[in-house]
């Protein structure tokens, strides 16, 4: 099969088109014939040499995929075969066919293209963890979302209003803060011009918010420490400014405030498979009935991911970025 593989760890140009062995799924696992694969960050810190897979994980990038069951592993009889699939992976989409396990795998939301389907797991899984399961994130609360018009960003926009809270975005350009606000945010911060502790505390008569998820880490931490209501979640998943900040005890002593962090690559399949039950019960039926959706900016054919990634590192781009198997999709 074609993939596309890590020449060295290097710029964009490091990506490089192969021929690999056609993966053979094992036990509990399943083999999808790729028709589209999402880009996502940790792609392109691994292809920098800062993300190395799991122990046990192929060494090909990509970590969400849409495409067709073509083969059951060992004790696995479903989904049936030819069934239309979208599945989160530790490793290997960007390839013309990938292994996953059972668990995993979601059937691709009713009226959904392959493309679409792409740019769900990575997101949605991660959205879906963070915002709901651990941080609790309940209807009427405050959240306020950086990144806002990142593929991360605008499922955690229609996620949050989904389910009833008032939401907060900030972003870098005009043109992202109409999306943002397409999409439900009740504001959207320019952070290039205001400041979004300013807006949280107008907006929330002096409050702070319930729930922030952020992106950037370091450079945010004690901005984002002040602007935390009474009993307030800071829920960190990515480290784009910095990985360290200052961190001053006093007010999570005073205002009860929790902080919390998570990576979704490493996880288990239990992990995982509780994360896709959830999604599959609650936010499945918003997907089929268009409540909410992924939003693609681009898509580029398989040969081009290195252009891929430096669309991606450009941080200009509106949602994901999504890579395509031509003869497949």
């Amino acid at each position: 099969m074609r993939a596309v593989e890590i020449r060295e760890p290097g710029p964009p140009s490091v990506l490089q088109v192969c021929e690999r062995p056609l993966p053979v799924p094992g036990p509990g696992e399943l083999l999808i014939r790729v028709a589209a694969a999402g880009v996502n960050r940790p792609d392109c810190l691994q292809r920098r040499g800062g993300y190395a897979p799991p122990r046990g994980a192929t060494d090909i990038p990509g970590l969400e995929v849409a495409g067709t069951l073509v083969a059951h592993g060992a004790g696995i009889d479903r989904p049936p075969l030819g069934e239309r699939v979208c599945a989160l992976v530790a490793g290997g989409g960007y390839a013309e066919y990938c292994t996953v396990p059972a668990p995993q795998c979601l059937p691709v939301p009713t009226g959904l293209s392959l493309t679409d389907a792409a740019a769900i797991p990575e997101t949605f899984f991660t959205v879906w963890s963070n915002l709901f399961d651990r941080a609790r994130l309940r209807q009427g609360e405050w959240l306020l979302v950086h990144g806002g018009a990142s593929g991360i960003g605008t499922t955690a926009i229609q996620l949050g209003r989904a389910f009833g809270a008032r939401v907060i975005a900030t972003v870098g350009s005009a043109a992202k803060v109409a999306l943002c606000e397409r999409l439900g945010a009740e504001r959207v911060v320019s952070y290039r011009t205001e400041n979004f502790v300013d807006v949280v505390r107008e907006l929330t008569a002096g409050r702070g918010v319930d729930v922030i998820l952020d992106i950037v880490g370091g450079d945010y931490l004690e901005a984002n420490i002040e602007s935390l209501a009474v009993e307030g979640r800071l829920v960190v998943i990515g480290v784009l400014g910095g990985g360290k900040g200052t961190l001053n005890f006093g007010p999570l002593l005073y205002r009860r405030l929790t902080v919390m962090a998570s990576t979704l690559r490493p996880r288990s399949v239990e992990d995982k498979a509780a994360i896709a039950a959830g999604l599959r019960q609650h936010v499945w039926p918003l997907l089929a009935a268009r409540s909410v959706a992924p939003v693609v900016q681009e898509t580029l054919p398989l040969a081009q991911a290195a252009r891929a990634h430096e669309i991606l590192e450009s941080n200009a781009v509106m949602g994901k970025v999504v890579l395509v198997v031509e003869d497949a999709a």
